[in-house]
């Protein structure tokens, strides 16, 4: 950027993971701080999971597997397979090298240590060099209601029912009790802007903004939204889907319309530009971008083109 900024990047897994690689590669440590959704996270085999967390942190690490966008590269699958062998509970992938994560995680929460400070101890061993933050240190949990009177942890529904059961209302258990980490709030604090990564808005930014004391503080800065969805589709995962079961048209202008209240700048894809003139009608400020990131030279290229419209409009 030609004039130094502080942005804090709010992010859900694969898709805010790419966002926030091409942040880093633009701007310098000091410059970005990232947020990322805990809602997600969950118990299994009596360890603590962090899956946002461990894939935005992989993938500014370089160890994310590029075919898939979650999980290590060069991972195998050793322990996994034998839990199949035994009958167990196998519907969540943890492959061998992301076991060690979810270990040590577990027992330093054990120890008492909080999840931010966990998460900045991962960051260092990993060489990421950018402030990543879990958006709460307590647990805050996201709960899928669904038609037929199920009330799903949010992995259940997203990865042992492959999102299939059709969605009723979204809960987040214990939101109102949100201990967001001090650090991440200075960040939020000082941000010149705020950028929401093409991430799912019910279920990735919807967790992070909801929380009282971030809400409070990002109502008067600038913030910039990044749509999930190109021509009424999700780039990745279940937001076109969670948009017709809520009862909402599945279209970009309509995740802008979702922000509305707190948005400044919403930046679409060129093949959804016949909607900036809905967006702007109301009142928020819309631009056309290809937001489609298959390699990390087109996520740099993308969050260039975003920082300069920042520069240019905010």
């Amino acid at each position: 950027m030609k004039n130094a900024m502080k942005i804090v990047a709010m992010a859900g897994g694969v898709g805010g993971a790419k966002m926030v690689d091409g942040l880093a590669q633009c701007l310098s440590p000091s410059e970005l701080s990232v947020i990322v959704n805990t809602g997600d996270d969950f118990e299994h085999f009596g360890l603590s999971i962090s899956p946002d967390l461990d894939t935005v942190c992989y993938t500014l690490a370089g160890l994310a597997n590029p075919v898939m966008g979650w999980g290590r590269t060069g991972e195998t699958w050793r322990t996994l397979e034998e839990i199949k062998r035994l009958n167990g509970p196998a519907w969540f992938n943890i492959g061998d090298l992301d076991l060690a994560t979810h270990l040590e995680r577990t027992r330093l929460l054990q120890e008492g240590y909080k999840l931010s400070d966990i998460t900045a101890h991962f960051c260092k061993h990993w060489k990421i060099e950018v402030p990543v933050f879990p958006m709460s240190d307590s647990p805050v949990r996201t709960f899928i209601h669904c038609k037929d009177g199920s009330r799903l942890p949010f992995q259940e529904y997203f990865v042992k029912h492959h999102f299939e059961p059709e969605i009723q209302s979204i809960e987040f258990a214990n939101i109102e009790m949100a201990e967001v980490p001090e650090k991440a709030l200075c960040a939020i604090q000082e941000a010149d802007c705020i950028i929401f990564c093409p991430s799912n808005p019910f279920v990735s930014i919807d967790p992070i903004i909801t929380i009282d004391a971030i809400r409070k503080i990002i109502s008067t800065k600038k913030v910039i939204a990044i749509s999930p969805l190109v021509r009424g589709e999700a780039l990745k995962g279940p937001a076109a889907k969670m948009f017709r079961e809520l009862g909402i048209l599945s279209d970009a202008s309509e995740v802008a319309k979702h922000y509305q209240n707190i948005l400044s700048l919403f930046i679409l894809d060129k093949k959804d530009e016949d909607q900036i003139t809905t967006v702007e009608g109301w009142g928020i400020m819309c631009k056309a971008l290809d937001i489609a990131m298959p390699n990390r030279t087109e996520r740099k290229r993308l969050a260039g083109q975003v920082l300069s419209l920042i520069e240019e409009y905010l």
